[in-house]
């Protein structure tokens, strides 16, 4: 009677070990997005958008140095309290290129963050699809893990890419 639980046992044990190999997969998903018209455009969108940014900062650091520099000259005739108004207006332009410049750089991070989620969340669904069709227990990361067996994973990049429609 022992032998007989050990044995099923053994049995179950060895059933269930049997079903839980599953296929394993990788991709590359920078490759993946890399190759996708959706960030080239975006990409295109961001670089107009910095040096849109960058074009209006330099505007305004000109027009600083342009009265700074006209200060500086007429300084030493200008009355205190008008020297005072205008080295307040001077701290104040150059605060305000500062203000200008981390609100920029935050509407950058802003803009490629919304516009990189979209296409991140199209890469994901392409794979979920691909891992359903394939049968896949898991698709991980290529490089996210210290080590993936080459061997006895697939890499499935290309088949995304032909999901999506890439070459």
């Amino acid at each position: 009677m022992k032998k007989l639980i050990i044995c099923a046992i053994c049995a179950i044990c060895g059933f269930t070990t049997a079903n839980a190999q599953g296929k394993f997969g990788h991709v590359n998903t920078q490759e993946i997005i890399q190759a996708m018209p959706e960030y080239d455009k975006a990409k295109n969108e961001i670089d107009a958008l910095q040096k849109q940014y960058e074009a209006d900062l330099k505007s305004m650091q000109d027009e600083l140095q342009k009265k700074g520099e006209a200060f500086e000259k007429e300084q030493a005739t200008l009355p205190e309290n008008i020297k005072q108004r205008r080295q307040q207006e001077l701290n104040e332009m150059y605060q305000k290129i500062q203000q200008s410049y981390q609100d920029n750089q935050q509407a950058l991070a802003k803009a490629s963050q919304e516009k990189m989620q979209a296409i991140q969340a199209k890469v994901l669904e392409a794979i979920g699809a691909v891992g359903q069709a394939g049968q896949y227990v898991y698709i991980m990361e290529n490089g996210s893990l210290p080590y993936i067996s080459t061997t006895l994973s697939t890499d499935i990049t290309a088949q995304v890419k032909a999901k999506l429609g890439l070459k």
